[in-house]
């Protein structure tokens, strides 16, 4: 398995982007104290893993609640990580699930959370779930356009690099 995580934070109007590891995270929470460790008005958690998904997690404020969005719901199903950001958030789109009561529980495609996410920083909820959904585009693509919208795509592209 291959996973990225990073946290971009913003300070004034400079962006600052650093590898973290979110191995030890248990919960949406653990990975808000993750961005609350970096020091900025606007902290973006940024997570890709073997080409599956793309999550972010967002905290602003150090008392504010983490906003979350996760790009696949069926990585929650295959992935750790995927699954603790997915525990507590909603299904975007349609909720018709199975009612086979002997399947195994399993997430939908669709993106889970806050699409909303960085709409303040140049990518629409609309846009957001446009690339999810368009064929032939990798999770760590939605990941790049949203930090270039943001004014940090030259950061993070140096971080990956």
């Amino acid at each position: 398995m291959s996973a990225f995580a990073s946290v971009l934070a913003r300070r004034g109007e400079k962006w600052i982007a650093t590898e973290v590891s979110l191995a030890d995270c248990e919960s949406i929470g653990d990975i808000a104290d993750v961005a609350r460790d970096h020091d900025g008005d606007v902290r973006l958690v940024l997570v890709e893993e073997d080409d599956e998904y793309a999550a972010l997690v967002r905290v602003d404020d150090e008392d504010d609640d983490p906003r979350a969005f996760l790009s696949d719901g069926h990585a929650a199903d295959r992935y750790p990580l995927a699954a603790v950001i997915a525990e507590d958030l909603t299904e975007i789109g349609e909720d018709e699930l199975d009612d086979d009561e002997d399947a195994p529980p399993a997430h939908d495609s669709a993106p889970f959370g806050d699409a909303g996410i960085v709409e303040d920083l140049g990518t629409p909820a609309t846009d957001l779930l446009a690339m999810c959904a368009h064929e032939g585009t990798l999770p760590i693509d939605v990941l790049a356009a949203v930090c270039e919208k943001a004014g940090a795509g030259e950061v993070f592209d140096d971080l990956r690099a």
